[in-house]
């Protein structure tokens, strides 16, 4: 498995262009075409904050069974973040709320 590839894959998927990975991923865009220009592989958490960015796990974007990965929208991965910031009473009035609809 080629990572850089495997994140243009998914940058493109998106029809994102490197810039607006960058800005969703909270990196530079000079760190990620850095990795481009000299071939170097992104740290770990470099690495997990590109994942976070396309809506998946570390776990999925190693998965060589593209079938097992879940790929997120957009819309959905913001939906998700602001869930992860409620606490557990709010998560289930959240939670009921959703069932109701």
């Amino acid at each position: 498995m080629n990572i850089l590839d495997k994140i243009v894959e998914y940058r493109l998927e998106r029809g994102w262009t490197e810039y607006q990975l960058a800005e969703k991923s909270g990196l530079t865009q000079s760190t990620i075409s850095s990795w481009y220009r000299k071939n170097m592989l992104p740290s770990i958490p470099s690495l997990k904050k590109i994942c976070d960015a396309f809506g998946i796990t570390l776990s999925q974007f190693f998965s060589e069974d593209n079938e097992n990965a879940i790929l997120l929208t957009e819309q959905q991965h913001r939906l998700l973040h602001y869930a992860a910031k409620l606490n557990s009473q709010q998560y289930e009035t959240l939670t009921r709320f959703l069932e109701l609809l």
